[in-house]
């Protein structure tokens, strides 16, 4: 279970297809803390460690994470918000995420405001929803949705956490990984069965 908190970012320095899978090589500030079979989210997607170096650590996506995920569109180069699964003994400090892509977004505005910046996603119609004053997840960072839709919600970021995510890096058209709140897909889904 994660937070949505970011820890730092990650840049990827190798990815290397093998079958429908490809091994994503990141170096980071925390890879050389990481250990084989940790879960770690990467852009918000919880993949296993299965090797580990110094500062670099490599997770593989299967082609199931690669379809329903962005992940298959990272460059070498590209960064990723990076967050170690939650200790049973720490702050809760986000919202509840489980790593679990529910489906992609996409960018469609960006505005400067007082210092700030409202991002505006759309997303496709489907049992996943936000409401006002909501949480989301995008791209593994825990925030909070407004001007909510059936399709698309917009988040407003401070400027600690545009500048410390790959929140400074989005523009409009830009895709990213989209988790809904927990809490709220189950309450949802009890409520269709009735």
């Amino acid at each position: 279970m994660f937070t949505g908190i970011i820890e730092t970012l990650g840049t990827l320095v190798s990815a290397e297809k093998e079958g429908t899978n490809i091994h994503f090589t990141f170096k980071s500030p925390i890879s050389a803390q990481l250990k084989v079979d940790q879960s770690v989210a990467h852009n918000g997607v919880c993949l296993t460690v299965v090797d580990q170096t110094d500062d670099r650590h490599t997770v593989t996506a299967i082609d199931e994470t690669l379809l329903r995920t962005d992940l298959g569109e990272l460059e070498v180069g590209d960064e990723v918000n990076l967050e170690r699964c939650m200790p049973a003994h720490g702050r809760f400090d986000g919202h509840i995420v489980q790593g679990h892509v529910d489906m992609l977004g996409n960018v469609v505005s960006v505005e400067e405001r007082d210092g700030s910046h409202i991002f505006s996603f759309e997303h496709a119609e489907g049992e996943n929803f936000t409401v006002d004053k909501g949480s989301i997840t995008v791209n593994g960072v825990s925030l909070t949705a407004f001007n909510t839709s059936d399709t698309g919600f917009s988040v407003a970021i401070i400027p600690y956490t545009k500048d410390h995510t790959t929140f400074k890096n989005l523009k409009v058209g830009n895709t990213v990984n989209l988790e809904f709140d927990i809490i709220g897909k189950y309450v949802a889904r009890m409520m269709a069965k009735r």
